[in-house]
């Protein structure tokens, strides 16, 4: 498994190669944004799929029992999570499956909360269906640890007007993985209040100490019986492009109101691909991605340290899973548009603006590392020139 190997992405009708000119009006940057990985899935994936595709029949596909087991045996394994084939529902994307929840368990004007800064899809879950957006905005202490604040959570929700949260969990983009006592207090208010949760647990497996991750549904009676999991193999694998998620839901009531919310969009329904590619990765997958954690620490840790060295005046903090950094330009003084500018005009490097995650993230900026460590260096190479021409402009 060479997570060094350099594999040419451009012209592949890749989002994050081939939409440069879009996104960043030029051809010139390094693409270190949108959250996918610049290598292959795991072997037994792509054998899976070749003998897949030289069967050639690719009709309606069905839900084997290879399928769910393959779910439930993951789980068990990478979480300690006994799951039941009843549980499982699949749906076209955690996205998605945000968009059916919100319609399906909550009205026009109802309010949802989010903890910003955080994936901007989960702003446009709530206001595109005319839900009431309330942020509950995480705490950043002196040494960078992002932290929930539960206090103005209560407060929030003791208004009475709250019928839905949507936790990221681990939190993209700060890097955090709540531990089991934030995620138990957390459980505990929503069932003090009556509050129903839904967790986006698309990056569990992508997280640098195996165990650490809690799925939310098992904290509690009230957790499991008053919350909807989502999950993925897409950021796990690099499999984005399947469109394969689940939800895992242990209160029947719930599963089948959001299974009419599916059957009336015909959305049940699997690729044949698509099904191949979920059985091998959670049946066999396992090694690679233990590789990979591997790999992404090290990057992670070289993008550290050559900031210590290099870039003091950009902070990096040690995040606790998803392949993403949280880097922090404040020193740098720019405003968020200023930023975006220099460093896709100076450094040449397409990052994900900060702002974009909610106004929490003014002069932050997402950086990817599931890429080569030849991507990373050039990167840094690029960052710190323009760094050091920036210096040399301000003396």
């Amino acid at each position: 498994m060479n997570f060094n190997q350099q594999i040419e992405r451009i012209n592949t009708a890749s989002q994050k190669w081939d939409n440069l000119l879009e996104v960043f009006q030029s051809t010139e940057v390094l693409p270190l944004w949108v959250a996918d990985m610049d290598f292959a899935v795991p072997p037994a994936v792509k054998e899976a799929l070749s003998q897949r595709v030289e069967h050639g029949v690719f009709g309606y596909s069905t839900f084997t029992p290879t399928y769910y087991e393959a779910i439930i045996q993951w789980m068990q394994t990478r979480h300690q999570w006994t799951v039941e084939k009843e549980w499982i529902q699949f749906v076209p994307g955690v996205v998605p499956a945000l968009n059916f929840i919100v319609q399906t368990f909550t009205e026009p004007g109802d309010q949802i909360v989010i903890q910003t800064p955080v994936y901007p899809p989960f702003y446009k879950v709530v206001l595109n269906h005319k839900r009431k957006l309330v942020k509950n905005p995480l705490v950043r202490d002196e040494d960078g640890t992002y932290r929930m604040d539960y206090e103005d959570l209560e407060r929030k929700f003791a208004e009475g007007k709250v019928r839905m949260m949507i936790l990221c969990s681990p939190h993209n983009p700060v890097g955090r993985v709540w531990t089991k006592a934030e995620l138990t207090r957390l459980a505990e208010l929503c069932e003090k209040w009556k509050v129903m949760l839904v967790s986006d647990e698309i990056h569990a497996d992508m997280i640098f100490e195996q165990g650490a991750h809690t799925p939310f549904t098992t904290l509690s009676d009230y957790a499991q019986q008053h919350s909807i999991v989502c999950t993925s193999p897409s950021k796990t694998f690099n499999m984005a492009g399947f469109q394969t998620a689940n939800m895992i839901i242990p209160n029947p009531e719930l599963k089948s109101r959001i299974l009419k919310t599916l059957q009336l969009y015909s959305l049940q329904e699997i690729t044949p691909l698509g099904l191949v590619a979920t059985k091998a990765a959670y049946t066999e997958g396992g090694p690679w991605l233990d590789a990979l954690l591997d790999h992404v620490r090290d990057n992670m840790s070289y993008v550290r340290e050559f900031c210590k060295l290099h870039l003091p005046e950009i902070q990096v903090n040690e995040p606790e899973g998803t392949y993403l950094l949280w880097v922090d330009f404040r020193q740098l003084e720019m405003p968020d548009d200023e930023l975006f500018q220099f460093l896709v005009k100076e450094a040449r490097l397409g990052l994900n603006a900060g702002v974009s995650f909610g106004k929490e993230g003014q002069g932050f900026m997402r950086m990817n590392m599931a890429c080569t460590r030849q991507t990373l260096e050039e990167a840094m190479s690029r960052l710190q020139t323009a760094v050091v021409q920036w210096r040399a402009s301000r003396s």
